[in-house]
């Protein structure tokens, strides 16, 4: 977390998050919870890849491979705690990896089941995605990192 004071790990087999205290001086986390990646009715098989956080360490992004999605969740920033924002689809399958843009402004997604690239705007006042209908092709893509240069 851009605070230095939470920290928060995706847990692959049992599709959650959990969050830590970090305490600097001890070097030491302490557990505060954790929580579903999935929504409470989703029966399917799945597993979790990639985790991320706004540059204002507001929202948390977690992928879902298997439902196919990625979870939302406002982070409070005097507990460390999360709260549910929304599940949104990843646009194709497999959902390996995905960065937020160097500005925060959009979301790149590599599903790599469906071989696409898709692209999200990100509401910085809410945390929410929203599709914006670009994607390019690509073979099995698994990683993605988006950079600004100029010419």
């Amino acid at each position: 977390h851009p605070n230095s004071k939470f920290a928060f790990v995706i847990n692959e087999v049992d599709s959650s998050i959990t969050s830590f205290a970090y305490d600097a001086e001890a070097g030491k986390l302490t557990e505060l919870e954790s929580v579903p990646t999935l929504p409470s009715d989703f029966t399917g098989e799945n597993t979790t890849a990639e985790i991320a956080i706004s540059q204002d360490g507001a929202y948390l992004y977690g992928s879902n491979r298997g439902h196919d999605s990625i979870v939302v969740y406002a982070v409070d920033a005097a507990t460390g705690k999360l709260s549910l924002v929304e599940h949104v689809s990843a646009e194709g399958e497999h959902p390996r990896h995905f960065a937020l843009t160097p500005n925060g402004d959009y979301m790149l997604v590599a599903n790599r089941d469906t071989n696409n690239i898709v692209t999200f705007k990100v509401d910085k006042a809410s945390g929410r995605l929203t599709y914006t209908g670009q994607q390019v092709t690509v073979s099995k893509p698994v990683c993605v990192q988006p950079f600004y240069f100029s010419v």
